[in-house]
């Protein structure tokens, strides 16, 4: 999350108004992510979250919106886009599409336990199945069509070294793509972006999951690699955690088991979530936007992770 267009405290009481949300009481900018404006949008109704989108276009944010509601109606603890008297959930604020949801209850586990993984592993095993019947379709916008567009923008910008890195891996998942055993991976709705940030706790207890402005159709394998991929890493080394890996998996398992070609290219798909945050950090390390409040994330942790999932492959 971060600030890129300056919201004033009268838009945003005119906001609330027409969603019959109360009187503003306060209005706060979010620092941190590289994608949206966020503001965290108190009334004397409530807590909630004002979202800008900067990238997104209008005709594209009905998929993530919608896709919240309907996972919200199957019980999942997810972020409720807020309707105004037309039943509309896709608004306008300072010229830009955004929407309010309703703030979730707790604080990010950023140092996750096994205990807090097993939950996630739960919860996203959940999640896939819900989504099982939305009935709208779009796909996963930074999937390969994306590595294969955005990687000659950066390759100037990097060492020989980590260019052919890149260069190896993206020609690797092409090829993975094309195999019959990734054709048969079952798919549908993912969050695509489920880190430790994107999750609420209060304590062991997860209390809800948000920022669905990744998501899209793709293999629910690759959800879960990105999940491995960061709450069962050492973030200072990049470095598998198996325990962590472990619960996760287990837990996932128990509410949908893995098929035989989720388990073969388990390892593939953890080097692929790799990839995508390397690709996608370094775009915006390099080629970065301007914005009020913004701190570009460290591309080479995820080449780290990389060159970790290469050496050391992870079978489930």
């Amino acid at each position: 999350m971060a600030v890129f267009t300056e919201v004033s405290t009268n838009e945003a009481r005119e906001l609330l108004r027409r969603l019959q949300l109360g009187d503003l009481v306060a209005l706060r900018g979010i620092e941190g992510g590289i994608e949206n404006t966020n503001y965290f949008l108190t009334s004397d109704q409530g807590e909630f979250v004002l979202t800008l989108f900067e990238r997104l276009t209008a005709e594209q944010l009905p998929f993530y919106l919608h896709l919240m509601k309907h996972l919200a109606h199957h019980g999942m603890p997810v972020p409720d886009p807020q309707a105004d008297q037309n039943g509309d959930i896709l608004h306008t604020v300072c010229g830009k599409p955004a929407a309010v949801v309703n703030k979730l209850r707790g604080k990010s586990q950023l140092t996750p336990q096994p205990v807090h993984c097993a939950a996630v592993g739960t919860l996203l095993a959940r999640m896939h199945l819900a989504g099982r019947d939305f009935d709208r379709h779009q796909p996963n916008l930074r999937g390969l069509p994306w590595w294969n567009e955005t990687v000659p923008v950066v390759l100037p910008h990097i060492g020989p070294q980590q260019a052919a890195l890149l260069r190896s891996e993206l020609a690797y998942q092409n090829h993975v793509a094309a195999s019959s055993a990734y054709a048969a991976l079952p798919r549908g709705p993912v969050h695509a972006d489920l880190f430790r940030d994107n999750v609420m706790f209060d304590g062991e207890e997860l209390t809800g999951c948000f920022d669905f402005y990744f998501a899209g159709v793709d293999t629910w394998l690759f959800d879960l690699a990105v999940c491995l991929n960061d709450w069962c890493i050492d973030l200072a080394q990049g470095t598998h955690d198996a325990d962590r890996a472990t619960h996760m998996l287990d837990a996932y398992q128990a509410v949908r088991p893995l098929t035989a070609a989720e388990r073969e290219l388990l390892p593939a798909m953890l080097r692929a979530g790799a990839l995508r945050f390397w690709i996608s950090r370094l775009w915006d390390f390099y080629l970065p936007r301007e914005a009020a409040m913004l701190t570009p994330h460290d591309p080479t942790h995820f080449e780290r992770v990389l060159q970790g999932r290469i050496a050391h492959p992870v079978h489930a």
